[in-house]
């Protein structure tokens, strides 16, 4: 009897722990996602991801240069031309441990004519400046917008003046 006792007493505490409902589970607070740019890279505590770089690759001479390379290398293709096409294709690459830029690949495009465009000039880019992992070339895959602005087009139409035609109608002289 004594023992049937202390069983149930034993019991009735753990069948009411069963009983009792879950607190519901706290959702992990997200996180903005890391921006590897050279002025936000860091060592992280322990060492990091062995994948994460310490330092991000460069382009020789920055943004301002790379943008200049385009300028002088870009031939945009007459049916762009023609059709007034605009914007960036973007291509993806891997920056390898010598700095050159290995398997480039269209991830955002304009026109067939345009991507096959920035495909060349992405292949004749100089070496950059690869990233490091605790001071070892590591590679990095890149981004790399190749801008086609149609700059000359848009110069021109600014620049156009007013046809023959349209001077010889009444009215306008």
């Amino acid at each position: 009897m004594r023992l049937t006792l202390l069983a149930l007493a034993l019991a009735a505490p753990l069948a009411a722990l069963a009983q009792a409902k879950p607190a519901p589970a706290k959702a992990a607070p997200t996180k903005a996602p890391i921006v590897l740019t050279p002025g936000n890279m860091q060592l992280q505590a322990g060492g990091g991801a062995e994948n994460r770089p310490d330092r991000a690759p460069e382009f020789p001479g920055g943004e301002e240069a790379m943008g200049e390379f385009f300028s002088q290398n870009v031939q945009i293709p007459p049916k762009a031309k023609q059709a007034r096409v605009t914007g960036d294709v973007l291509v993806t690459a891997t920056v390898d441990v010598n700095g050159k830029l290995i398997n480039p690949k269209i991830a955002k495009g304009l026109t067939p004519e345009c991507n096959a465009e920035a495909l060349r000039v992405v292949q004749t880019l100089p070496a950059w400046q690869p990233a490091t992992r605790r001071g070892v070339p590591v590679p990095v895959m890149v981004q790399v917008p190749v801008p086609f602005d149609n700059a000359g087009v848009v110069k021109f139409e600014n620049d156009r003046k007013v046809p023959r035609s349209a001077k010889d109608a009444p009215g306008l002289n």
